[in-house]
């Protein structure tokens, strides 16, 4: 391959950037000249790309969000936008495609490799965590480490003020964020999506509490985890104890923000395998990390396979909640 083309697409997640120019400085390395397309499949579509060098990705490591921009594209949906971003990529020359993203990125790339056998190899971006084939995604560290210092403020009030406190994080179907803030946060309950929780256990739980003497608690709720989130499972569990209680939903600032180190050289690690992979021929896989190396996972694994939550985590968690 001589032209690459590199995009970011659906939410955005700190350490895209990271991945960015890992893919440039990667390719430059191997002799290879790699295109950025700016606004995801949108602009695949619109044919906005760029040239994309070394230098051209200078500075970026530290930066949240993503400066290749992200969209979502209705018109990517249908077979005449996905052949209207093929027709693109070949006249802009371009060979193959290094896709950043969580599961929409990769149905995407999955429409391109079927439809139009143009070869593409997915780097996992997304906080929510829940793609199968990697420990980790890109962003999801910087996400938890953020909902984790607001979860510490909003502590020192619940602990002022004797108060019950629901604090929803992010993570659509999946509670990993839920999990791990949870438990690095201390956390008396923790509502997941893969642990259903009712509302009857969670008053049992909090009245059980304020009995053995504590005077506030901290309720982290994963959004996907009660239908209408942490505002109707408070509205529940009011009905049931009558306690005071306040609700905190954390929302996109989990999204934003300089990344981790972690999140950094995860995101320098797969970005440099995935332009590797793609340079050498093969496509349709995604590039992951387990259990500290480097794995290919197919796509369509990637995107179709429940990635399992540590139950011995959850367990961890009911064990320290004292």
């Amino acid at each position: 391959m001589k032209r690459i083309g590199v995009y970011t697409s659906g939410g955005d997640a700190p350490g895209m950037n990271a991945a960015i120019r890992a893919v440039a400085r990667t390719a430059a390395g191997l002799g290879v000249e790699v295109v950025g397309i700016r606004r995801g499949y949108a602009g695949m579509i619109e044919g906005e790309f760029e040239p994309l060098g070394p230098r051209d990705v200078a500075n970026i490591i530290q930066r949240g969000g993503t400066i290749l921009l992200t969209a979502r594209s209705k018109a990517f949906l249908t077979e005449e936008g996905r052949a209207k971003a093929a027709g693109k990529l070949k006249e802009a020359g371009i060979e193959g495609l290094v896709a950043i993203g969580g599961d929409g990125t990769f149905r995407g790339a999955l429409k391109l490799i079927e439809e139009h056998r143009i070869p593409v190899v997915g780097v996992p971006g997304t906080i929510d965590n829940d793609l199968y084939g990697t420990d980790y995604t890109i962003g999801f560290d910087t996400a938890v480490n953020t909902a984790l210092d607001a979860i510490d403020r909003i502590r020192d009030t619940a602990a002022s003020h004797e108060r019950v406190f629901f604090i929803e994080v992010m993570g659509r179907h999946a509670g990993f964020i839920a999990l791990e803030v949870g438990i690095a946060g201390g956390a008396e309950i923790i509502a997941l999506p893969e642990v259903p929780t009712s509302p009857q256990e969670i008053a049992e739980t909090i009245t059980a509490s304020f009995k053995k003497g504590k005077r506030s608690s901290i309720i982290v709720v994963a959004e996907g985890a009660y239908p209408g989130g942490a505002q109707a499972l408070f509205k529940a569990v009011h009905g049931l104890t009558g306690f005071e209680a306040r609700v905190t939903v954390l929302g996109h600032i989990q999204r934003g923000g300089s990344p981790t180190a972690k999140d950094r050289v995860l995101a320098s690690r797969l970005g440099a395998a995935a332009t590797r992979t793609l340079v050498e021929g093969t496509s349709g896989v995604m590039i992951g990390e387990v259990e500290g190396e480097v794995t290919l996972t197919p796509l369509s694994e990637a995107v179709t396979k429940k990635k399992p939550i540590r139950l011995e985590l959850v367990d961890l968690a009911k064990e320290l909640a004292g």
